[in-house]
């Protein structure tokens, strides 16, 4: 099953797609929360929604045009991030493999919807694209084995980790470049594992920058899967329904060509995901 958080009207609801048209799980069920990391955690809301499909009423369909899509998790309590998580993104910009998984974190104001602009700073021209599966959280997750971990994820999704690369490598520390306000892209929509064509760790993964394919991988790249990002997380802090862990960007990122290529506005950047969908972001000056 997929869901969305969109606004219809100013007023937030969570939605499911049906053909052209998405349909509004909040008006189908009435009593679930409009926030995704609440929903998530409400018990049995796949069930009920998938029991409240076969009873879809016309006031409860939404034309897709009408609506603004907001990331999927508007407010999550932690977006966590591996860097260097891709074999292929290690050797292009010449590190080594790590053999423990380097995180950051992004503050919620870092993120933007689908269809909805990513913001090039006044502080800085160099806004790279990475393109990212992400992963959502289902139900608290702490001390969890690898071999369980699937049974926590309630679903995944796209991300573009827009990062400004002179920032991110003033220190040590990425959390400079990596907190921009609706810099990182994330949607649209998160996808539950039982929809997806294979693992989540075999998907085909790619950008494209103005219709041209800049990234061009697979999640078999991954250093750190899946579960193993959700046993070392989970051993380090307690995971949260509507938690996000991105899993990484592999090559092909701009800072590692000659020149250099930058995000601009003016852009349009998509991120693909195999089984998930197209995240799709305009690029803007930020006002």
């Amino acid at each position: 099953m997929q869901f969305l958080s969109v606004l219809v009207e100013g007023e937030q609801h969570i939605v499911t797609p049906r053909g052209a048209d998405l349909v509004s799980v909040t008006a189908l069920l009435g009593d679930v929360p409009t926030d995704m990391a609440a929903f998530i955690a409400t018990p049995d809301v796949v069930a009920r929604t998938t029991a409240a499909l076969a009873h879809v009423t016309a006031a409860a369909v939404l034309p897709a045009a009408k609506v603004a899509y907001l990331p999927v998790v508007p407010r999550p309590g932690k977006v966590l991030c591996l860097g260097l998580n891709y074999k292929d993104h290690a050797a292009e910009v010449g590190l080594a493999i790590p053999d423990y998984p380097v995180v950051f974190m992004r503050g919620p104001t870092s993120l933007t919807g689908h269809r909805q602009p990513l913001l090039v700073p006044r502080l800085s021209p160099q806004l790279d694209y990475e393109a990212e599966l992400a992963v959502v959280i289902g139900k608290h997750a702490h001390h969890v084995k690898a071999a369980d971990a699937h049974a926590h994820v309630f679903g995944v999704t796209c991300f573009n980790d827009a990062s400004l690369r002179d920032l991110q490598f003033r220190t040590s520390q990425w959390t400079a470049g990596k907190n921009f306000d609706r810099t990182g892209g994330l949607g649209p929509a998160i996808v539950t594992l039982d929809e997806l064509p294979r693992d989540p760790d075999a998907l085909a993964i790619a950008t494209r920058l103005n219709g041209e394919t800049v990234q061009q991988s697979n999640t078999a790249q991954h250093v750190f899967g899946v579960k193993e990002a959700v046993e070392v997380l989970s051993l380090l802090m307690t995971l949260e329904p509507g938690d996000i862990i991105a899993l990484g960007t592999p090559s092909g990122v701009g800072m590692a060509r000659t020149p250099p290529l930058w995000m601009k506005a003016g852009d349009t950047c998509d991120v693909e995901i195999e089984g998930i969908g197209v995240l799709s972001n305009p690029v803007a000056a930020e006002g």
